[in-house]
């Protein structure tokens, strides 16, 4: 048995799509804790990501109940613009140090054209493996250990 969809138009779904990207901003305020302003408007800051599962909570339905709603033809344009928006936000995150991780994950697991970087990533990591990496320290270590013993050897005649 089929179940009724809980949005019945585009416009509807978009307005809760943008109150949800809306949600993830704070006004920026000063250290007196006065709200900055440029030019008259208010200066806001991201305080949360942009992600798939805080889009379908937004939404009040699963991940899996927003891939659906995907395919229908009233909502694919809407749905299809905001995973962008989320995809685009995870894929600049890739350039912050703090949550490049979060965004390698989110990306691959989200995302299909992001599959072959995964399969790129799974070959480098192999290949970084198969090496024996050494620190230089750990070289420098290694080669006094020679010398030593080859003086060793030579004191011992």
């Amino acid at each position: 048995m089929a179940r009724h969809k809980k949005y019945k138009t585009v416009q509807e779904i978009e307005s809760i799509i943008d109150g949800y990207f809306k949600s993830c901003f704070e006004p920026k305020i000063d250290k007196s804790g006065n709200p900055i302003t440029i030019e008259g408007e208010r200066q806001r800051v991201q305080v949360k990501p942009f992600t798939i599962g805080g889009l379908a909570h937004a939404l009040d339905m699963s991940r899996q109940s927003l891939l659906n709603y995907q395919k229908d033809d009233r909502f694919f344009d809407t749905i299809t613009r905001a995973k962008r928006r989320c995809e685009v936000y995870a894929e600049e995150s890739l350039f912050d140090r703090n949550s490049v991780q979060g965004a390698k994950f989110t990306l691959i697991n989200n995302y299909p054209n992001w599959e072959q970087w995964k399969e790129r990533a799974e070959v480098a990591q192999e290949f970084y493996d198969m090496r024996k990496v050494e620190s230089p320290r750990d070289e420098i270590n290694r080669r006094i250990a020679v010398i030593a013993a080859r003086l060793g050897t030579e004191e011992d005649i």
